[in-house]
């Protein structure tokens, strides 16, 4: 399986570019963010890629950064969600929003992408609010360092289920505390910190 192509950009389309590897052209379906993040032609690029075969099709899709990519994985493990769907809703949302709209059972959010409505956009919050919290977001995978039992951000994580905030919500608001207070911070002020951010 392909995991990951480096290369230059060839070309770019609506949802897919060209990257060419020593010679060889892949065609890779990409969000509208990650399309961005590419560069323009002649660029050296890395994409992170999932392969998807089905009886009568066989598509790379590619990904700026692994996050992406482990979201993508998820989303189309929820029935109605292909790779086109998957596709727009990282092209709508950033990872961290997906998460936080996810942890939040937020299907308002996830319904801004093209081709989801309603009903499919609950069934995917309803489906990954328990399994949010264990994908890293956006912060590079401090959401997932926050889980280490016995940990001060593990504690903090806790006492905002006492307060009442689903796990997925406790677990990326203390991520992104403890990304802005460093490595150091004390219990109080993570919790206080990582608070101010879920209720916001």
């Amino acid at each position: 399986m392909i995991a990951k192509l480096t290369g230059r950009l060839d070309e770019t389309g609506a949802d897919w570019a060209v990257i060419d590897v020593r010679g060889v052209g892949y065609l890779v379906h990409c969000s509208s963010k990650t399309l961005a993040a590419l560069g323009i032609a002649g660029d050296e690029c890395t994409v992170f890629t999932d392969l998807q075969v089905s009886e009568n099709d066989m598509r790379l899709l590619g990904f700026a950064e692994a996050g992406e990519r482990d979201w993508f994985r998820l989303l189309t493990t929820v029935q109605g969600v292909g790779s086109k769907v998957a596709l727009a809703i990282l092209s709508a949302l950033t990872i961290d929003e997906l998460q936080r709209a996810c942890g939040a059972g937020d299907a308002a959010q996830v319904a801004r992408a093209q081709g989801v409505g309603p009903k499919l956009a609950g069934r995917i919050v309803n489906e990954l609010k328990d399994k949010a919290g264990a994908l890293p977001g956006g912060s590079g995978g401090a959401a997932a360092a926050v889980s280490a039992p016995g940990s001060v951000s593990a504690d903090a994580v806790s006492a905002l289920q006492n307060f009442g905030f689903k796990p997925a919500v406790a677990a990326s608001a203390v991520a992104h505390a403890q990304a802005e207070l460093g490595e150091g911070a004390g219990l109080n002020d993570l919790v206080r910190v990582a608070l101010k951010r879920a209720a916001g």
